[in-house]
Order: C-alpha cells, then structure tokens, then sequence
C-alpha cells in the first residue's frame, strides 16, 4: 500500500512539474510574440507617418524675387510640397504608401516682382525650365503669317511686343495675332531711342502705343520692350508708373543682318538656357528658322511661352521634380 501512495505522490508531482514548465514555456513563447509583434508595430511607420516622412523629405523651398547686380530683376519661383492630406486619402482605402499617389501642391515665395523696385528684366528664373520668344514687329508684316502657322502648329505662344505705328496701320493683324493666344507688348510708338528722350516724351511713346494696342485688340500690354534695347532708369520708371515691366533678352537672333538659318539656328541653339528671352523679329531669317528653333529647343526639355508666363512664379512640374 505504502507503495502505491508513494508512486501516486510522485505521479501527481510530475504531472505538476510537467504543466508548471509548460505554462512557463507557454508563457514565455507569448511574451516573445507580444515582443516582436510590439517591435513590428514600431519598425513599420503607419501611413499617415510615412506620408509626414516623405512630405519632409521631398519639400523644396520657394526662392524669392530679387535684384542681381548682373541680371538685375529675377523673379520668384514657387516651392514645392506634399499635400499631406490629400496625398492620404489618395491612399487611405488600400492602406499601402505608393509614391504616385502623392499629391503635391506649389508654395508661393515671400517677395514678388512687384515688390521689387523699378528694374529691367533680362531672363526668367534660372531653374524655370522655360524660354520665351520676344517678337518685335515695327515692319516685317509679311513673314508673320506663316510665322503664326508655324507656332500655331506646335501649340506654342510668343510676345509680340507692337511698335504703336505698325498697330495703327494694321489693326487687323495684331488683333489676329492676340486673338490666335499670343501676347502683346509695348515697343513704343515711333521707335525712338528711349535713352535720349524726355520722361515727359518716353510717358508719350508708351501711352499712345497702350491705347493703339488696347483699342485694336482689347487687350493693354503689362510688357514694355523699348527699341534695340536703349533705356535709362526714367524709362523703367516711366514703364512702371505705367502699369509695365521693362523687359529685354539674353538670347538675339540677330536677325536683321539676314543670316542663314542654319547661322541662326547654331546661334541661338548654343546660348539657349532655362529662363532666356529670345529676340526676334518677322524677318525672312526667323521665319525660315522658326521651326527648327522650336524642335531643338523642345529637344533641350524647355518649355516655349509667352513672356508673361515666363516670368510668372508658377513651377514646371518634371518628373525629376516630383521624384525630389
């Protein structure tokens, strides 16, 4: 008898012991699960975090409008950041991150063109991948048609800055060329050497152009471009009193002195870069050109638009640009 209890006893002990050591086993294979559940959790950022992470990442700052002592007045460009909210609930039913689903949204500089003082433009920002044709029309009324049929082809819209006279005598061409999405600008009204007149005169000039232009085609230059580039301080000041920047070029076709398009290709092709303004006129030259200038400007990655949008804070958004 004292036999059986005694291998009772010892049977109930192990039986005790074997679930004792089991629960301890259970025990600590569940801490180690919480463990790497907790580290899991901590190691994969919710979305919203990833989101936040990527928004930081991926910001790039507006540069203000400012006055260089080369180039005199630039203007702004717009930053660029992740629209947090509307990137989330772009990806909120999948609960995936996926970097496409990203929505950015374009944030203003501090300083602007206008708040700068009186002061030529020369170019666009130098990180706006864009260049303008400026178009100087005093004469050369022949080479426009198929001039506008080539932009036209290409979708593409330039400043036409208008001498006053040249309105007057062909109201409907420049209405046509406004009409067809172009711009126009104030070249003055009789084509004088800006830098020699009276403020009282250059006010003149560019008043009596404003009206020519505004009555032709119903629309007021903000764009003033004073003849083969001769000015002085009064002159912008003049311009800005008026309503008007004073604008000029980095890039010139030269083609007045009537050279080979291939020459002028070559000429402007090599001097090309982010911002230019490109100054032409309806010459035989131009317009022989304009088509390939177009296609190998294209070719650079540069957009082609008017002066305005040129100089416009507005960003290009690039695929490079949104993968930042």
């Amino acid at each position: 008898m004292w036999k059986i209890k005694h291998m009772i006893s010892i049977l109930v002990m192990g039986i005790i012991l074997f679930f004792f050591v089991e629960n301890q086993a259970v025990s600590a294979y569940l801490a180690q699960l919480k463990h790497k559940a907790v580290f899991t959790h901590q190691s994969v950022p919710s979305l919203r975090d990833r989101i936040k992470q990527e928004a930081k990442d991926r910001r790039i700052q507006p540069q203000d409008a400012k006055i260089d002592r080369v180039w005199k007045a630039i203007p702004g460009y717009n930053g660029l950041e992740v629209d947090e909210k509307k990137s989330y609930k772009m990806m909120k039913k999948d609960g995936v991150f996926k970097e496409n689903r990203l929505i950015y949204k374009q944030v203003p500089p501090e300083v602007h063109l206008k708040d700068l003082p009186p002061a030529p433009i020369y170019r666009g920002h130098p990180d706006k991948t864009m260049v303008s044709f400026a178009i100087n029309v005093a004469w050369g009324e022949e080479y426009l048609p198929d001039m506008l049929e080539v932009l036209k082809k290409h979708s593409i819209h330039a400043t036409f800055f208008f001498e006053g006279r040249w309105v007057k005598n062909h109201p409907d061409l420049a209405k046509m060329i406004i009409e067809a999405g172009h711009e126009g600008g104030n070249h003055s009204y009789t084509h004088p050497d800006m830098a020699r007149i009276s403020e009282a005169r250059a006010a003149e000039e560019m008043e009596k152009t404003n009206s020519v232009i505004e009555s032709a085609t119903g629309t007021r230059p903000v764009l003033f471009a004073p003849p083969s580039g001769s000015f002085t301080d009064v002159t912008v000041k003049t311009a800005h009193r008026l309503g008007m920047q004073t604008t000029l070029w980095t890039v010139d076709t030269i083609d007045w002195k009537k050279p080979a398009p291939d020459v002028l290709i070559n000429r402007v092709i090599s001097r090309v870069h982010p911002g230019a303004i490109i100054l032409m006129h309806p010459t035989e030259a131009s317009s022989a050109s304009l088509n390939t200038l177009i296609t190998e400007i294209q070719a650079k990655q540069l957009k082609i638009d008017t002066v305005s949008n040129l100089l416009n804070e507005t960003r290009i958004i690039s695929h490079k640009t949104s993968s930042h």
